[in-house]
């Protein structure tokens, strides 16, 4: 196999963002994006700063702490020094805690961590590589499910539609939309920063140049969000400039006019629906007194009653079709826009025609709106787990800081378990978690977290046991994406900086010192795993009577084509088609507008049908702004943030925070000036942006800049170079799906006019070099 690339030539590789070729001379790397990629990622250019900075972790580090003491609870985490040690002492040290554990707690006491994000490729996949020790070798592992992204959609969904990733991968595709629509109405937008990436990896960024296509045929695009950027520019979109948080009135207010001036399909909902006459007592107040009209909806949004009805019947008068952001469900209440934009959609009674009805999350990632492919992927395989108890993913601290405590989830009454050892590879939750001060606290609980990383992450700092984990050009792998057309032979460009590893070496190691290398590694080597892996593919393909060549071929070649599956509308054009013989995956075969079942769960917060629910937490004279906290366009998550390209659109360091003139002017804030964000939970440093593209009261910080606490032993500390968690809410969405809540907060803004603090997030902790007794003696 590879052992490193020339200057020259380069080797294939792959990322969530794109498809490239990667030259390292022992200096310098040097990355250029797929010649067929018609719109490549910038976020490519955080490569080659990245791949030998100074974040990277270079030796195995134990806590100074927890080496002294041994394990336990310790508020010393992230604050700590470490110590550097030799790969086999750690090793034997972690197998020896693991022991511990599992037979003091049993291994329902270990929660495993991972995000899944790590890495395009589909073997070195730390998320199944953790997944897979704990289950094989371990015995098993508390998990999480659902997603930080769609913890609210990943649940309402299967209620009245089906599976999210039905849903989402196999229903309106970008073809659909050039040739057939008329209006897209998208809540939250389809911002082209999201539609770069992909999970798995993608070749061909194709969103910009579909939106321009469908607006020079003649598709209007309308985008309902506070940002007006949102949508990419080719869009030339309408902008309802909605106040944040009330969508869902909006969604109301469009059916009611649908309902009022009889636009809405009768024979699509009696025949294809459940639960509609229930939904429209509600649209006419028969409950509660309220009309849901669009004079009351206007109230609410701040846009005029005679838009709405305007956008209804335009609506009802061609092939539309309405999506929902993730954005919008990644609030308290989450699954109500879901439901409702379905709704919504039910009633126009295009749910399953082409380009038309219903495609929750398109634009979300680079995955949806595309064919899906037709042979599968590699995919490792990660055992069985042995252990019952999981979570919501977002419910990670509530878990921490009541053990045994009781909570609902989805119809069921569940207790979090009592975790005394945090195992994490892959991801960082003091990126994806809210309010990190209480994310601190959890960490602090437990007797034990040891991370696999490659650079100093907030998390790692927080660790007891940290592993230097490679990076994706220091390893070879496969890159694959189940709806991008390239199986990509992603081959080492470097060697692996320092001591590193990757996590499979590790994880077998490990397995050894427990006695059950063989279960783990099933005798193979790395090598042997991608052999083995790519030969399903292969004779998918060769099943087809496509070109399937071997694994050798494969590799030298450096990629193969995929095949597509046909543009089909999946389940919902089916259900249209013939719902008597393709009912949808839902307790009635039926689109469920109310559902008997989350009725009889008896959640306030999440009733039988869609609702408008006021929030708990509104602007106030003390925190007047809302704050969105979305995605980045400058990394994916938080990964390299410390690369050239994030690291050259900071301003003195910090992230950037948008905000409207008018409220930059009424604070003294001028365009480039340093400012405090702050609230009841915290506070950090930004750098400011005027922007017109801002709805006036509302200010725009985007998630993933390293977690930076200003150093002096504060409990709640600033975080100086601009992490929005440090003011997010830590709430679950609600009693049903129990997702998180960090798209909106509210803060108040002023101009700071301190002393700069220095940005420290990258800088290696620092190493103790004195006499440290050893937890084990």
């Amino acid at each position: 196999m590879s052992e490193h690339s020339s200057a020259k030539g380069g080797v294939p590789h792959s990322a969530h963002w794109g498809a490239f070729s990667a030259a390292w001379d022992g200096h310098t790397l040097a990355v250029t994006p797929h010649p067929s990629d018609p719109c490549p990622s910038p976020i490519l250019d955080n490569f080659p700063q990245a791949l030998r900075h100074k974040a990277r972790i270079l030796k195995p580090m134990v806590r100074r702490g927890w080496l002294r003491d041994g394990p336990g609870p310790s508020t010393a985490r992230g604050q700590d020094d470490f110590v550097e040690m030799e790969w086999d002492a750690v090793l034997d040290l972690l197998a020896q805690e693991l022991v511990r554990i599992r037979d003091r707690h049993g291994a329902e006491a270990v929660f495993g961590g991972s995000y899944g994000w790590s890495s395009a490729g589909r073997f070195h996949h730390a998320q199944s590589q953790i997944h897979r020790f704990l289950n094989v070798a371990f015995g098993g592992y508390v998990r999480s499910v659902n997603s930080y992204s769609a913890g609210a959609s990943t649940v309402i969904l299967p209620h009245i539609l089906g599976p999210l990733e039905l849903v989402c991968r196999r229903n309106v595709t970008w073809e659909q939309i050039c040739a057939h629509t008329d209006t897209v109405l998208s809540f939250g937008g389809m911002a082209l920063k999201n539609m770069m990436v992909a999970s798995g990896g993608v070749s061909r960024h194709i969103e910009s140049e579909a939106i321009r296509a469908a607006q020079q045929r003649g598709t209007h695009f309308y985008l309902v969000g506070p940002i007006r950027d949102d949508l990419p520019v080719e869009a030339k979109a309408h902008w309802l400039a909605v106040n944040p948080g009330t969508d869902v009135a909006l969604m109301l207010g469009l059916a009611h006019s649908l309902m009022a001036h009889g636009l809405h399909d009768r024979a699509f909902l009696d025949r294809y629906c459940v639960g509609y006459p229930v939904f429209e007592a509600y649209l006419q107040g028969q409950p509660d007194g309220q009309p849901k009209d669009a004079a009351w909806a206007a109230s609410i949004t701040g846009i005029a009653a005679a838009d709405i009805v305007a956008l209804a019947r335009r609506l009802a008068g061609g092939r539309s079709l309405i999506t929902v952001a993730h954005a919008l469900q990644r609030a308290e209440h989450g699954e109500q826009p879901v439901w409702a934009a379905a709704a919504l959609a039910a009633m126009l009674g295009q749910i399953g025609l082409p380009g038309g009805g219903y495609n929750y999350a398109l634009g979300a990632l680079a995955h949806y709106g595309r064919r899906n492919n037709a042979v599968p992927i590699p995919t490792l395989p990660q055992g069985k787990n042995g252990v019952r108890p999981f979570i919501p993913v977002a419910r990670i601290v509530d878990m921490l800081l009541n053990p045994g405590a009781a909570f609902e989830y989805n119809g069921a009454s569940l207790r979090y378990p009592d975790i005394k050892l945090v195992y994490w590879a892959g991801g960082n939750p003091f990126h994806h978690h809210q309010d990190l001060n209480r994310l601190r606290d959890g960490f602090a609980r437990i007797d034990t977290l040891v991370v696999h990383e490659s650079a100093w992450t907030a998390t790692a700092r927080h660790a007891d046991i940290v592993l230097p984990a490679t990076m994706t050009l220091e390893r070879d792998d496969i890159g694959a994406a189940a709806t991008d057309p390239l199986l990509i032979a992603m081959r080492k460009a470097a060697p692996p900086i320092g001591e590193a590893r990757d996590d499979y070496a590790i994880f077998s190691d490990l397995a050894a010192r427990l006695g059950v290398a063989e279960a783990y590694t099933e005798g193979r080597s790395a090598e042997e795993w991608l052999r083995h892996l790519y030969a399903p593919t292969r004779q998918a393909l060769a099943d087809r009577g496509l070109e399937a060549p071997d694994f050798d071929e494969f590799w030298q070649r450096g990629e193969i084509p995929l095949p597509s599956e046909p543009d089909d509308g999946g389940i919902l054009r089916a259900f249209r088609e013939a719902p008597e013989t393709h009912p949808l995956p839902t307790p009635s075969g039926r689109i469920e507008l109310f559902s008997a079942t989350i009725d009889g769960f008896g959640y306030a917060d999440c009733p039988g049908h869609p609702v408008w629910l006021e929030p708990t937490e509104r602007p106030t004279p003390a925190h007047p702004l809302a704050l969105i906290a979305n995605q980045p366009a400058t990394r994916l998550h938080s990964q390299l943030d410390f690369g050239g390209y994030s690291q050259a659109q900071k301003r003195k360091g910090r992230e950037v925070a948008r905000l409207h003139p008018n409220d930059a002017a009424e604070r003294g804030i001028r365009d480039g000036d340093i400012v405090r964000l702050f609230n009841a939970r915290g506070a950090c440093l930004a750098a400011a942006e005027l922007s017109e593209q801002m709805k006036p009261g509302v200010i725009h910080l985007p998630t993933g800049a390293w977690y930076d606490p200003q150093p002096g032993g504060d409990a709640r500390p600033m975080c100086v170079h601009g992490n929005p968690n440090v003011l997010t809410r830590d709430i679950g969405t609600s009693r049903l799906a129990q997702g998180c809540c960090g798209e909106t907060t509210i803060v108040q803004c002023e101009r700071y006019d301190g002393p700069l603090p220095a940005i420290r997030a990258f800088d290696p902790p620092p190493a103790f070099s004195g006499p440290t007794r050893s937890a084990a003696e």
